[in-house]
Parts: structure tokens; C-alpha cells; sequence
């Protein structure tokens, strides 16, 4: 995989007048409260972090993107930046990166986070090639920190002062370095309190930048109504122009940042339009997940009777609904399979095929056609036993672990490559 980070306009000021960026909002909660923070979803009139119009889901955000990219071409960014943070909802935040790495191979992806819980997920965001990370690193010293945040939750439990800023600055220093040896690019924000850390801004960038942090982000704070920080003043343009002057003895300094909303998108500094406000709520009018408003499963077969043909070899898929009044799976029709050959064309077609079908029943099945299939929102079940009771179980959600393939071995007696060429 090869993306070029000269692309990313948050981390390159070259870059931030010809290439968007995309904030997909899929990370409502947070596990931190900043005592400068207020969250609101639904805020159409403020451009700052932690604001959303809506809330998506990784199936509604993969939709968003679609209609996005034909509205702002010049995007090349997908990030996720809230409006809480992004490992307060690491299964949302996760499934997102891998829909967008499945269907846009060529885009880069970042998050920005606190760094409380990303440490878990370093290894996966290498894998999938999210290339830039930032953290929000506003003290290293717990004494400090105390004063910035009101608590801090993790595995479940509630930490406050000391406690909660010293459990934080040791996540997020360990997650610096983790980054850092799995050769993601890391950016530090680190946010200029008047009165709270403005003099230890210049602490944080010297430990950060020892850490191999690449570019350092030290901006003002923005004065929010309904929080415990609402009478502090922002910082005076001279105090933040002393304090990124300071800072960048130690590291490269971003100084472009326009303090982004969550669902921000385009050229930095551009307000999101009527029309993107559009299509960004209808994504959010979307089923929440696939399989809503798909009412049938495909299954392939040799002989209509049981789930014992692998996704290749198979010349048609019998299409099955459920019987409301007895929960009875109802054979509804057969669909002739698209032609062998074509490769990833070819599991497009099948995909476009059976759009309403929320589930495929094969007997085995490549890593191209799944990665194909699952892309467009649907699940494939390798599975062995009855057409009526694999179909059962994905109508019903009862346990089908005992119908599951062990191995995935086709008519020729191989395990599959999923070229397209033949039995896929």
C-alpha cells in the first residue's frame, strides 16, 4: 500500500489549499471530560471540535463518503475526530477504517483522539495503513492535568484528579511511542489555557517531541458557554505566536489549524455547505446497519436442499424470505449467477444481484468476494447443514456455530485464492 502523506492537509501546510479532508462522525461518547468541553451534535452555527450536525453509523459514514467524494473531489483524507472520542468507540470507530480502507484503498486515514484507549487498536490502525494519528496532550504533569480534566473513565471505572491526569499522560506517552514504532506520522495538540497550562505548553512539546512525535500542534482554546471554563479568555494572538515560537525549538509547528467541527469536510477554513448538510443528513436517515431493509438471504446450492456449493462454483443463488406468521424460511425465486471470470468485477455483480439480500449462505468462499460483499453491507456465513436451518438462523439470531466450516476446501480439493477466475 503506498498513500502519500504529502497529501494530508492538516499535516501539511503545502497541502491544505489543494486536498480536503473528510470527518466521519461515527464516536459520540467520550471517556474524558475537559473542563472546556461541551459536546453538542447538533449545532449548525459553531466550527469547533466536539460539534456534529448528526451522528453516523460505519454503514451510514461509508454512504456519506460515497456522495461526498463526488461532491468534493478533491478529498483525500477520511478521519475521525468525534464529536467524542474515537476509542471511547473503538468498535464504531474501527469497523468505519475498515469499510473505508475495503472500498478506497488509495485514501489515507487518520483519527485524532485523547489517547486513553487507542493503545489496544495501535497494531490494527498500522495494519489497515491509517497514516496519521493526532493526539491531544494538554500536560505532562498530573497536577496540571488535573485542573484541565473533571474525570477520566476507563475499564469501567471513574478516576478524578491526580489519579485521572496521571492514568492519562501514561496512556497517551505509551501510545506516542507505540505509533511511533509502528511508523505512524503523530501529531500533538496541545490546547493553551490561559491561567491553567499556558506556561507548561512549552513542557509537553520538549517530553513529546523526545517521544519521535513529528509535528506539534499548540493552538488556543475555545471559549464554550456551559462549562467550567466559560469565563477564562481565550489566549491573546501574541501569547499563542510566543508560545508556537518557543515550541518550535523542539518540534515542527502546524499553525493553519481551523479548530475543525466532527463533521467537517473539504478545504480547512471552508464552512461545510447546504448541499453536503444535505447528504450528510440523509445518511443519517439510513438503516442504522445492513440487512434493514433487506428482507432475503441468498444461499448456494447444488440441490435446494442443503448449503453445500462454494461461492465460485455456483451458477445461480436461491433466494429465500421468512414467513411472518410461523418464522419459516419461503423459497421466493432463483437468481442466475453473473459468468465465471472478471475478477473483482465479478463480485461486484454479484453484490449489485442480491442488494436486497442481507445474508449469503455458502459453503466456502475466497478473501476477494468476501471483502467484496461485506463491503456493500452484507454477511457471509460459510456454512455446512440445511438451507432451512441456516437461513433460520440468520432471520432469528439463533446460535448457527455448529453449521460453521472448519475448513474451506472446494471441489478441486485446494484451499480457494478468491482470483474470479473459476470457482473464486
Amino acid at each position: 500500500m503506498t498513500l502519500s502523506i504529502e497529501r494530508h492537509p492538516c499535516f501539511n501546510d503545502r497541502s491544505r489549499h489543494t486536498f480536503g479532508r473528510i470527518h466521519l462522525p461515527v464516536a459520540p461518547k467520550c471517556n474524558i471530560q475537559c473542563n472546556y468541553c461541551n459536546r453538542k451534535f447538533d449545532c449548525l452555527n459553531e466550527n469547533r471540535p466536539g460539534v456534529t450536525s448528526r451522528v453516523l453509523t460505519p454503514h451510514q459514514a461509508l454512504h456519506y463518503l460515497d456522495r461526498a467524494l463526488e461532491l468534493s473531489p478533491n478529498i483525500s483524507v477520511v478521519g475521525i475526530a468525534g464529536p467524542g472520542d474515537p476509542f471511547a468507540n473503538p468498535e464504531e470507530t474501527m469497523e468505519t477504517l475498515r469499510l473505508v480502507r475495503q472500498k478506497y484503498p488509495d485514501m489515507l486515514l487518520c483519527v485524532a483522539t485523547n489517547g486513553l484507549n487507542v493503545l489496544p487498536y495501535i497494531e490494527e490502525l498500522a495494519e489497515l495503513g491509517v497514516s496519521h494519528v493526532t493526539l491531544t496532550i494538554n500536560a505532562v504533569q498530573p497536577e496540571t492535568g488535573a485542573e484541565i480534566y473533571a474525570w477520566v473513565r476507563h475499564r469501567k471505572k471513574v478516576y478524578r484528579d491526580s489519579k485521572a491526569a496521571e492514568l492519562l499522560l501514561n496512556n497517551q506517552l505509551e501510545a506516542l511511542g507505540m505509533l511511533k514504532q509502528k511508523g505512524v506520522t503523530a501529531k500533538v495538540n496541545s490546547i493553551i489555557i490561559p491561567g491553567i497550562n499556558d506556561r507548561h505548553v512549552i513542557e509537553v512539546a520538549k517530553t513529546v517531541a523526545e517521544l519521535g512525535a513529528d509535528i506539534f500542534n499548540a493552538l488556543p482554546y475555545y471559549n464554550t458557554e456551559e462549562t467550567l471554563f466559560e469565563n477564562i479568555p481565550e489566549p491573546h494572538p501574541e501569547l499563542v505566536t510566543t508560545i508556537q515560537e518557543k515550541t518550535a525549538q523542539y518540534l515542527p509547528q502546524m499553525k493553519h489549524c481551523a479548530r475543525c467541527r466532527a463533521d467537517a469536510i473539504g478545504i480547512i477554513g471552508q464552512e461545510n455547505n447546504d448541499e453536503i448538510m444535505k447528504q450528510l443528513k440523509e445518511a443519517a436517515e439510513l438503516p442504522r446497519k445492513p440487512g434493514e431493509n433487506r428482507p432475503y438471504v441468498a444461499v448456494a446450492s447444488m440441490e435446494g436442499v442443503l448449503i453445500n456449493q462454494h461461492l465460485g462454483e455456483a451458477d445461480r443463488f436461491l433466494i429465500y424470505g421468512m414467513e411472518k406468521s410461523n418464522n419459516r424460511p419461503f423459497l421466493v425465486e432463483s437468481r442466475p449467477a453473473p459468468p465465471p471470470g472478471g475478477g473483482t468485477m465479478r463480485w461486484e455483480a454479484v453484490a449489485s444481484l442480491l442488494l436486497d439480500c442481507r445474508a449469503l449462505l455458502v459453503n466456502g468462499a475466497g478473501e476477494s468476494p468476501k471483502k467484496v460483499l461485506h463491503g456493500s453491507g452484507m454477511e457471509i456465513y460459510t456454512l455446512d447443514g440445511l438451507i432451512e436451518e441456516g437461513v433460520s438462523g440468520v432471520f432469528t439470531g439463533k446460535d448457527m456455530s455448529r453449521m460453521t466450516r472448519i475448513s474451506q476446501m472446494h471441489a478441486c480439493k485446494t484451499s480457494c485464492s478468491g482470483t474470479g477466475s473459476g470457482c473464486g
